[in-house]
């Protein structure tokens, strides 16, 4: 190996790190000063510094006054040292650093080691550079000194065997000698060996002392460190110890540092706490060690699961988990019982942990395996899944089914794929067997059944849970596939049966005709399974013939559309069925428009025929949504009936909803078969009766009934947003069809989200009384939803550009007020809007407040002065400080917009200034108060900018002092 610095060949890798270090212990032999001079410049070196200690400092200066000489040559703005930069290169010399120290202590435990000069100067040296200011000395300093000192525990570790050894050869020799004559050569190898005892006990001695040097000196200063990276570091090498060595290091007066820490601001430090007790925790034999520090920091550790940093609440519960496992009654009842309800938490990972946590503990219960019964084949099966159920409806959250699935996917994906054992259940016959399942156990049954089925055929977690879908590999798409195979193997022939038990029970229903979505339609024809298909058929034929809830027939249609694929062989036999279906289903609407008209025109309807008009038309709505149902001519019949409301307004709500629901769907399948070849004389027919339903849902956004109200708006919004989008590039006939809403039509928009959604919150939330809250909970819960999709659909006509983005600026003036409420939508509007075009989006945020500003003016006495602590001014601010937040911490991202707010509104606060600009009081100056909430988001460069431009409104500063100048004075202030 060619003479190289010791910094070198960390650079260079382990291949010549012994060489290199061999031949470092040969120069110390010889003289130990030029050696050790090199040990320091490399320290010196690997902590970045470019200033060499030399031989004349080293010799002459103290150890203090050498680390200030080093400490001048060193940078301390350029926070960027070797140990913290990234790239796989610097990765691998932080590796290769900690190789270093291993490899070193490992050379000099034969020789030098021992010799009470080399230790002391290098921990001198190391203790040093641990006391610097600098951050990169520092933690070079204390990653070296706990590699140092693990190294170290592994020498002391083999001395002590080795001095066991020898004790007991000790013992056996001189039992042989007190059995015989007097043996000089026996003599000799005893006080051989007694030599060799008390040289492994001196060497004990020796690094004894040497541990105790550096854990005092280094580790008792550094764990408490203001860098996270150096606490963090001191945590993970402690933690080695007590694994290495816990005969020494295992005990409370150790323990307590890691316990400490558990509280650190810092994610990456509690991480490691967590990571190290799991390295203990998972061994039975450490746990018996561990009693106390279990009973006083077992508290924190259950409460980490709710950590802020997802990565440290999963390592919690992974704790948790070999807590539990490894130490008796640790985790009691309730506490466990919390842990497990993290199974519906979002973040996939600790859900994961949590499924874990939960199958181990409640579901699977190692050695308590259940045996079958005779004459039943799924014992252990059936009993997991009953405990599943169980588990379930006790948690009380009736709606995370898929949530539940999917935790425990990754532990149980065997037991929930048993899809023979799960239907064999829900065909248990209750009369029959005792141990059937409830209606209510059913019910949760087929949910987890849907569940697993989805989570099977789609390979991704549920929506909500994970960023995107994943990118499936190759082995995973195989068992995707296999999956799909099984799923549709099994219940192309146990699915009719269930749907002919339960076809009476909606939601059951409802849940069981989503399964053939997720089938393997080739296997129908592959395996010749025809009459399973026409079984099905006729199942989903007599539901919708019974039930007229929206989720079933939904359902239905689903089924419908799933099997209507033309690239099947199975088309033509599902697309008779579906024919004979809508057919029916036109028959009997037929029947009853009859009725309706003959019976002078509908005022003499009886409650059963409103009824039976109600759910054929709901039956009629659910199938147009998905299938295109042109030719049975049904728009028609449908814009009879809202033609008439709107004449006459004596139709019932169970109507009109339907029948304008069948409409819209009608025109969007006209709207969808028009093409480059369609006669002209199509298109402006189809735009005249696009104009005529515009007109219809505009005239019944002022409808007496609130649902009617509601799905017209709901319908213009999504009308509205499809005709000013049409793709007429590619397609001059569909450009025949671009529609805008008028200023008027805008306006009614608008005046609507403001009187039903702004105006009833504020009107229910003072006219309710807390008994009402509590009795009506959950329908405030659900007109709030009603109230969400409202305003979500009039902010989308607003990012797609359908009306113009001011209009924004009156839904931005609710936006502290509903902020619980409505807060997330209005905030994700502002966003869209302004990665679409920042300039204008920051105008209408300006707007907002000059509108707001000049409605408070008005309330007031334009006698008196603004007040500045008025609740409307106050709440201005406040509109203003929330405005201001929402563009982020990156300055020259929003330096364009907030610019232009700052100039918007120095020229509104001057505007109207009589007597010359700046020389008497402008009746806005009080609305520069307002935008100073905007300065803090200035770049330094763009102050001076702004205060320059409003400088020019000011002709002479000293006459703009008195009070009445003061949000002048105080927005100024705001700049410098």
């Amino acid at each position: 190996v060619e003479a190289v610095t010791l910094f070198e060949v960390v650079s260079m890798g382990k291949k010549a790190m012994q060489a290199v270090v061999d031949g470092w212990v040969q120069a110390y032999k010889q003289d130990r000063n030029v050696a050790l001079l090199d040990l320091i410049n490399f320290f010196i070196q690997c902590s970045g510094c470019q200033g060499m200690v030399t031989a004349e400092m080293f010799q002459s200066l103290h150890k203090k006054n050498v680390m200030r000489k080093m400490t001048e040559t060193f940078d301390e703005d350029d926070e960027d040292y070797p140990l913290v930069r990234a790239g796989p290169y610097w990765k691998k010399f932080k590796a290769n650093f900690c190789e270093f120290i291993a490899v070193f202590a490992q050379q000099c435990q034969c020789s030098i080691l021992y010799d009470s000069y080399l230790m002391d100067t290098i921990i001198s040296l190391l203790t040093g550079l641990a006391d610097s200011m600098v951050r990169a000395f520092r933690h070079t300093s204390t990653l070296a000194a706990m590699k140092l000192l693990t190294a170290v525990v592994s020498i002391h570790l083999n001395l002590d065997v080795n001095k066991h050894n020898a004790q007991r050869l000790c013992e056996v020799e001189k039992k042989r000698v007190s059995g015989k004559r007097t043996n000089y050569r026996l003599d000799h190898v005893v006080g051989q060996i007694e030599r060799k005892r008390k040289e492994y006990e001196h060497k004990l001695t020796e690094i004894k002392n040497t541990m105790k040097a550096i854990f005092k000196g280094m580790f008792l200063n550094r764990y408490r460190d203001v860098s996270p990276e150096i606490r963090a570091t001191c945590i993970e090498e402690i933690g080695s110890w007590m694994k290495t060595y816990p005969d020494a290091f295992l005990n409370d007066s150790y323990l307590k540092y890691v316990g400490w820490m558990l509280y650190d601001k810092q994610a990456e430090v509690r991480l490691k706490c967590l990571l190290e007790l799991q390295g203990i925790y998972s061994r039975k034999e450490l746990v018996s060690r561990m009693d106390l520090f279990t009973t006083r920091f077992k508290d924190r550790i259950l409460s980490m699961p709710l950590d802020k940093d997802h990565e440290v609440a999963v390592q919690a519960m992974k704790l948790l988990m070999l807590m539990s496992q490894n130490c008796e009654d640790v985790l009691p009842a309730e506490d466990c019982e919390t842990l497990y309800r993290f199974v519906y938490t979002t973040y996939r990972p600790l859900a994961v942990a949590a499924g874990e946590f939960l199958y181990k503990r409640v579901l699977s219960r190692e050695g308590h395996e259940v045996q079958p019964e005779r004459g039943q084949k799924f014992g252990a099966s059936t009993d997991l899944l009953k405990r599943l159920i169980h588990f379930f409806l006790e948690s009380e959250l009736h709606k995370h089914v898929a949530y539940l699935v999917d935790s425990l996917w990754d532990w149980a994906g065997k037991f929930l794929k048993d899809w023979e054992c799960m239907t064999a259940l829900l065909l248990q016959n209750a009369e029959e067997d005792k141990k059937a399942l409830s209606d209510v156990h059913q019910n949760v049954l087929i949910e987890i059944i849907l569940a697993t089925v989805r989570e099977a055929a789609e390979g991704h977690p549920p929506v909500g849970r994970g960023a995107a879908k994943k990118i499936l590999s190759v082995k995973e798409k195989k068992i995707q596939l296999e999956d799909c195979i099984k799923i549709t193997d099994h219940f192309v022939m146990v699915l009719p049966q269930l749907l002919a038990k339960y076809s009476t029970d909606a939601q059951k229903v409802a849940n069981l005709l989503q399964i053939p979505q997720y089938y393997d339609l080739g296997v129908y024809t592959k395996g010749h399974l025809e009459k399973h298909l026409d079984a099905l058929l006729r199942e989903v034929n007599s539901i919708v013939a019974k039930h007229s809830d929206m989720s079933v027939l939904e359902a239905s249609s689903r089924t419908y559309y799933t099997l209507c694929s033309k690239e099947i062989a199975i088309y033509s036999q599902v697309d008779r069925a579906r024919t004979e279906l809508i057919d029916e289903l036109i028959v009997q609407l037929n029947q009853l428009l009859d009725g309706f008209w003959q019976k002078e025109e509908g005022f003499c309807m009886y409650t059963g025929e409103i009824s039976r008009m109600h759910c054929v038309l709901r039956r009629v709505a659910a199938f147009h949504n998905a299938h295109d149902l042109t030719k049975w001519n049904l728009y028609g019949k449908t814009l009879r009936l809202l033609m008439f409301d709107m004449e006459h307004g004596s139709l019932p709500v169970l109507m009109i909803l339907p029948a304008l629901q069948c409409t819209y769907f009608s025109l969007l399948w006209q709207l969808a078969a028009v093409s480059e070849d369609s006669p002209k004389e199509t298109v402006f027919a189809l735009r005249g009766e696009l104009r005529r339903f515009s007109h219809i849902c505009t005239c019944f956004l002022h409808h007496k009934e609130k649902d009617v109200r509601e799905k017209a708006f709901m319908i213009l919004c999504d009308w509205l947003l499809i005709l000013s989008h049409q793709d007429s590039s590619n397609n001059e006939a569909v450009g025949l069809l671009d529609y805008l809403p008028s200023t008027s039509l805008h306006n009614k928009l608008l005046s609507f989200i403001q009187e039903h959604v702004f105006r009833e919150e504020e009107e229910e939330s003072k006219d309710m009384t807390e008994e009402e809250e509590g009795k009506d909970g959950n329908r405030k819960i659900y007109d709030l939803h009603k109230k969400r999709s409202l305003l979500a659909a009039y902010c989308k006509l607003i990012v797609y550009n359908v009306v113009e983005m001011t209009a924004a600026a009156e839904i931005y003036k609710y936006y502290v007020k509903t902020y619980s409420d409505f807060g997330d939508i209005i905030k994700e509007m502002l966003s869209k809007t302004r990665h679409n075009n920042k300039i204008q989006s920051a105008k209408t945020l300006i707007l907002c407040l000059q509108q707001l500003f000049q409605a408070h003016a008005e309330s007031q006495d334009s006698s008196s002065s603004v007040d500045f602590s008025s609740a409307s001014f106050t709440n201005m601010k406040e509109l203003a400080r929330r405005f201001s937040l929402t563009f982020g911490w990156d300055q020259m991202k929003s330096r364009e917009s907030v610019a232009m707010i700052h100039k918007e509104g120095i020229e509104f606060a001057f505007q109207g200034a009589t007597g010359g600009v700046g020389k008497c009081l402008p009746p806005n100056l009080s609305f520069l108060l307002i935008i100073s909430e905007f300065s803090n988001k200035l770049l330094k460069p763009d102050k001076r900018l702004v205060y320059a431009y409003l400088q020019r409104y000011i002709a002479e500063p000293l006459l703009c002092r008195g009070d009445e100048w003061q949000p002048l004075i105080c927005y100024r202030n705001s700049l410098l």
